[in-house]
């Protein structure tokens, strides 16, 4: 028999008795917290908890110890495992069932605190003490119950489970602790957030605790209702929709218009047997049909599938154009679309030649590089026009995005394929003329590198198996004439230039704009002004007007828009005249595009009109074609002063370091004083100050000024020259030979200088150009002198004969060590 003191008998805990120590049993609670004053019914299924329950039923008052487990997993929980501070609770019930558990109800009565474990095998049992319930201040009370009342009826209107009765209960209690366990009992608090509430020593806190608690669950309960509503009027919408496609069905059903979802499964199915696929490709596709056919036709994912299934059916796998191998009638077409253009051609013509002899070749990788405007797009559609090919185009201009070079994968909402697959789609062919347009415009960023990409499209070696992310299989690429075209070399990635055939496009002579011009655009503009029918012709000497004075490109572009201005001027002055003199022949003259164009926009670099002392020409290249460079140079009095101007490269000004060591180490044999750099300021200048200029070319051009300066002598009008010089006075090899050549002949210049070594170059130079200049290779510096500067007879330029042996120069006596 169990003894319960006094403190447990009805009238209640009073006096001192309080903190008796009392030895009850102990049942262990896993998810649950009893509060005094809190009804409920408990199933118990443990031994030792069954044996606790029969322990408190048989003792006169029926107490037992309700405490709650830290961890409500353990079957079996240790005495540190279960919460010091429970709730003594009355069994007013016990029940056995069939199964072997108990069903008991108990009444919570008062808070205690676990003071020791007793030792006992058959169930928990422990000594405890009565923890005390401290009293609040009148007005503290009072503000609590307004508060939780309060509140309670904003969760009451929040949530509709909570009962009218409830509220009425605990608006009529007037004990504080009282009302804390029952408002905690009708809230579904968290396991540990209850019995925190229980331990709470101070009351004051307890309530305060008890509100905070109460508007976590108003605040969660708000939320519900948000997102509830949200859930509801997305269900509302697909409802709507689905009401209303099937009135739409229906509909159609009525007129006889409808597409069944099994009809259009049905035409898929035609389609794909009809369809010569690839292995992989058909067994995806027939894998992505039978994913089809068992969704709902409205449902998003079917769409995609569908979206899917239509992309690899509308892929020419195997469809080719039937392409050209007549050799002579490529020519011809190539011929009539360009003129010049030489090298790009012969590589077209090579490529039909091997075609033509053997069945299988994989489409080479040509790469036109070259100023704006010199036809490197238009060339690439008369290739495809050669080769009776289909032609499609690619703007890679801009590009950063890996995805638009391989396509973005089918996770993605949008998902598509890559610009390759696309173009291929939209052409509907596998082996047409692929032209990536500015392949050097592309950049990169975050989401990848799209030359990287590129890489696997451009390789003859990787391209039979191309990967697209959308696809996801194989495609063979191997079929297609790849032609890319860009302005500048450097600014492609070295590894894709690897992999490309690189023909440079140089730009336009001027002889050659003047056949593009008579034979190409002059007619296209008549046409297009509506001057077909009127007699409209241009002169030889209108045209080379308009390139000289008007235009300065390495293309004709700009030609072509100064070419339509004036078509588009004599057409209004035919609308002006009378009838009688709309028939007569209109001649355009130089005078004519004067007229019409106004004074001339652009210059271009004449002979000088008189041999100069320390004014040379030079020749330079830049990206319009070749130009005439006058280099001055001035001596001044003074302590040895040596001054570069003209807005002059890093390169040029080591060439004009490298001109004057040479004249100094060569000082002798030019009859010039050895101090001259002690007495003399030096001023070497290149007029247009204002334009950038740079590059390894003006070496002997600066040279060649100085010794003029210095010996006072003039330099022959007539000679241009271009090269690099050497310490030792050697002249090195130069690059844009060509454009270079064609400014002097035409500026007027009779005579040019160049580099041996360049001499191979004089084969590109046209034959009636070469007709009307001397072109003379020189290896050494005093060759240069030796041909450009004017000796008098009273000053001979030289105290010392050159010497030569076998027809060349001996310069074994000249060497660094010889510079003072």
């Amino acid at each position: 028999m169990i003894h319960i003191p006094k403190v447990f008998r009805p009238e209640g805990p009073s006096g001192d008795n309080n903190n008796d120590t009392i030895t009850l049993p102990l049942l262990p609670l896993r998810d649950i917290v009893v509060f005094p004053h809190m009804v409920s019914p408990l199933f118990v299924g443990r031994s030792k908890s069954i044996n606790a329950i029969s322990e408190a039923m048989n003792s006169e008052e029926k107490y037992i110890l309700l405490s709650t487990q830290s961890d409500a997993g353990k079957e079996t929980p240790k005495e540190n495992e279960i919460n010091r501070v429970g709730t003594v609770a009355k069994v007013l019930q016990m029940l056995r069932l069939p199964d072997g558990t108990v069903k008991t109800v108990v009444e919570g009565k008062y808070r205690a605190r676990i003071v020791d474990f007793k030792p006992n095998n058959s169930f928990f049992e422990v000594d405890l003490e009565l923890m005390q319930e401290p009293e609040i201040h009148v007005s503290e009370k009072e503000a609590f119950f307004r508060n939780v009342n309060e509140l309670l009826k904003e969760y009451a209107g929040l949530n509709k489970n909570f009962s009218k009765d409830a509220l009425k209960n605990v608006a009529a209690i007037i004990d504080p602790v009282k009302m804390i366990y029952t408002v905690a009992g009708h809230f579904s608090f968290k396991t540990s957030d209850n019995q925190a509430l229980l331990e709470i020593e101070s009351l004051g806190e307890r309530l305060t605790r008890l509100v905070e608690l109460i508007k976590q669950e108003i605040i969660i309960l708000e939320t519900d209702k948000v997102i509830k509503k949200r859930i509801k009027e997305q269900m509302e919408k697909s409802q709507k929709n689905y009401y209303l496609n099937e009135q739409m069905r229906a509909i159609k059903k009525e007129m006889g218009t409808e597409d069944s979802a099994a009809d259009e499964l049905k035409e898929l199915e035609n389609r794909i047997s009809e369809k010569k696929l690839p292995k992989e490709a058909l067994a995806k596709t027939e894998q992505e049909l039978k994913k089809l056919k068992m969704m709902t036709p409205m449902s998003a994912e079917a769409t995609v599938v569908r979206n899917y299934i239509d992309w690899i059916l509308n892929l020419p796998w195997s469809k080719k154009s039937k392409t050209a191998k007549d050799i002579e009638k490529a020519q011809k077409i190539l011929d009539e679309d360009h003129y010049g253009l030489e090298k790009p051609k012969e590589r077209i013509l090579e490529y039909l030649a091997v075609q033509s002899l053997v069945k299988k070749l994989r489409g080479p990788i040509l790469c036109l590089v070259g100023p704006p405007g010199v036809g490197k797009t238009s060339l690439a559609k008369s290739v495809a026009r050669a080769t009776s090919r289909k032609f499609v185009r690619l703007s890679l201009g801009g590009v950063r995005d890996e995805a638009e070079i391989r396509g973005h994968r089918r996770t993605y909402i949008g998902a598509m394929p890559g610009k390759i697959i696309q173009s291929l789609k939209k052409v509907n062919v596998n082996n047409p003329v692929f032209c990536l347009d500015e392949i050097d415009k592309m950049s990169m960023d975050f989401r990848g590198d799209p030359s990287a990409a590129l890489l696997e499209v451009l390789d003859p070696e990787q391209n039979y198996a191309f990967s697209d992310h959308y696809l996801d299989m194989e495609y063979d690429l191997s079929d297609i004439m790849f032609i890319t075209t860009a302005n500048t070399l450097p600014d492609i990635p070295l590894p894709l230039q690897d992999r490309m055939e690189i023909i440079r496009l140089p730009g336009y002579t001027e002889v050659e704009k003047y056949h593009i011009a008579r034979d190409f655009l002059v007619p296209k503009q008549i046409e297009q002004n509506g001057l077909k029918k009127h007699k409209v012709s241009f002169s030889e000497n209108a045209i080379y007007t308009i390139i000289r004075n008007y235009t300065r490109e390495a293309g004709v572009r700009s030609l072509e828009r100064e070419i339509a201005s004036i078509c588009r001027k004599v057409a209004k002055d035919l609308l002006k005249d009378k009838q009688k003199n709309r028939n007569k022949t209109r001649n355009i003259s130089a005078k004519t595009v004067e007229k019409y164009l106004g004074p001339g926009r652009k210059r271009f670099g004449l002979v000088e009109k008189n041999h100069q002392v320390g004014i040379v020409t030079g020749l330079a290249w830049t990206q319009f074609g070749g130009e005439l460079l006058s280099i001055e140079t001035v001596t001044m009095p003074g302590k040895g002063k040596f001054t570069v101007s003209g807005k002059l490269g890093d390169v040029m000004k080591e060439s004009a370091n490298a001109a004057i060591s040479y004249v100094r180490s060569r000082s002798e044999q030019f009859n010039i004083d050895q101090l001259f750099h002690e007495k003399l300021d030096i001023h070497i200048h290149v007029p247009e100050g204002a334009t950038p200029k740079d590059g390894p070319s003006a070496g002997i051009a600066m040279c060649t000024t100085i010794v003029s300066a210095l010996t006072r002598l003039p330099i022959n009008r007539d000679i241009a020259m271009t090269g690099e010089i050497t310490l030792r006075g050697r002249v090195l090899a130069i690059g844009g030979l060509k454009e270079k050549i064609l400014a002097a002949h035409r500026g007027g210049i009779k005579k040019v200088l160049i580099p041996k070594d360049n001499e191979r170059d004089l084969i590109d130079i046209p034959a009636s150009v070469m007709k009307n200049l001397e072109i003379i290779g020189v290896e050494h510096m005093d060759e240069v002198v030796k041909h450009a500067i004017i000796e008098s007879r009273d000053n001979p330029l030289h105290s010392h004969a050159f010497k030569f042996e076998n027809g060349k120069l001996d310069d074994s006596d000249f060497s660094v060590a010889d510079v003072p």
